[in-house]
Formats: C-alpha cells, structure tokens, sequence
C-alpha cells in the first residue's frame, strides 16, 4: 500500500505542481520550458510506474473490502466509460460542441473514469487511487477556473470534431472495455 501512495504523492503531486502558477513559472525560468517539461515528464512517469506497480501489489498482498458494489452500478460504470472515452477524445481535437461545453473535457474524462471506477471497486487500493485522482481532478478545474490566465474554447456549433469524438470515443471505450481492459488490467470490465 505504501507504494501505491507514494506513487499517488509523487504523480498527482507533479501534476498538482502546475496549479502554483508562481513557483512553476520560476522553475519555468530557471530550467527553460524544455527542462521543465522534461523534469516534470520525468517525475510524472516515476509516479505513474510506482502507482501502477503498488495498485497491482496492494490489491495482490491484502484485498482490503471497505464496501461491496451492487452487480448493476456495473451498467452505470460502462456509461461512464463511453462518455469518458467521448470527453477524452473532444479534449485531444479541435473545438467543437463538445469541447466548448465541457470547458476542460479531459479532467471531465477524468472525472468519470474515476467515478465510475468507485461505483464497482469496494477496496481500499481501488478507493485510494480512484478517489484521489476525483479529488485531484476536482481540484484542478477549481484552480482553473480561479486563474486569471484561464483560456476556455470559444462556443461552438455541432460539427465535424463533434462526430469524431463520439463515433472515435465510442469504438475506443468498447475496444478497451472487451479486449484491453482484461489484458492491461487483468480484470474484465464487462461480463459476458
């Protein structure tokens, strides 16, 4: 379990870094954009192995049942899925409805995949890493909408970017949902 945290601390503390927007413009002038991206790159991805490997060990050494998901939350948890996958997919392409709407799609993303995550994982390594990514996420659009710098897309009219984003978000969520999630994660996200 103490990987895992560590893990959290050390990813969701580099991405946490980028909301103190003085300290992270210092480090900015002190290293370049260039040094900076790749610090930051570079601890996000220790974190990110770290938290992968503790979630695995933890959920591997002492399965922790804090509570036991309804079988049917499993449904909810698969809406999520697509609408993540949809939210995801908008926050990566041009603007559109979508994208305009949402303001920050991916913490969106992010938002629903964690939740969705919470309503079917009853341990306490699953509450620890998907709760901490929703807070995280949470706090971030938060501080976002707290900057002076924010810059939202502009409205936009259903389009073009629109349909990619729905009919791409749509094949990518049922793809990782049958085939990747079982092979990356080891649990199969959907019954058969």
């Amino acid at each position: 379990m103490a990987i895992l945290i560590l893990g959290l601390v050390i990813f969701l503390g580099a991405h946490a870094f980028t909301m103190a927007r003085a300290p992270r413009a210092a480090l900015i002038g002190r290293l370049g954009a260039g040094g900076y991206k790749g610090l930051y790159s570079a601890v996000s991805l220790i974190g990110f192995v770290l938290l992968v490997y503790g979630y695995g060990s933890a959920r591997s050494q002492g399965y922790v049942q804090i509570w036991s998901p309804p079988p049917a939350l499993g449904h909810v948890t698969a809406l999520l899925m697509v609408f993540a996958f949809v939210a995801l997919v908008a926050s990566r392409g041009p603007n559109g409805k979508i994208k305009s709407t949402l303001k920050h799609p991916l913490l969106v993303a992010v938002k629903a995949w964690s939740t969705g995550h919470l309503l079917v994982n009853g341990d306490l390594a699953s509450m620890l890493l998907f709760g901490s990514f929703l807070a995280w996420a949470v706090i971030a659009r938060i501080s976002i909408k707290s900057r002076a710098d924010e810059v939202e897309p502009p409205p936009a009219a259903w389009g073009r970017a629109d349909a990619v984003a729905v009919v791409v978000g749509l094949v990518l969520a049922v793809v990782f949902m049958i085939w990747l999630h079982p092979l990356l994660i080891g649990v199969p996200a959907v019954v058969r």
